[in-house]
């Protein structure tokens, strides 16, 4: 017997949920590409995500594949 995994990707952002926090899965050639940020834009059909090290990443809206509001990063722990 052969195990299988899968499950649904599901797409549950909307422009409303610009200045929270995303994880977005995207298609891409050859598969897919992970990102998690601030959602910071929502336009004429492209999203901006800044990641935590500052870049902003472009995301086509027709390229994505899943995506959710995550929370907030952990506290960082001082040495």
């Amino acid at each position: 017997m052969t195990a299988r995994f899968g499950g649904r990707l599901v797409i549950a952002i909307s422009p409303a949920d610009v200045g929270r926090r995303v994880s977005i899965r995207r298609h891409v050639t050859g598969g897919f590409r992970d990102v998690v940020g601030d959602l910071v834009s929502w336009h004429g059909g492209v999203l901006a995500v800044r990641r935590r090290d500052g870049e902003l990443v472009e995301i086509a809206e027709d390229t994505l594949a899943a995506a959710k509001v995550v929370p907030p990063p952990p506290e960082r722990r001082s040495r």
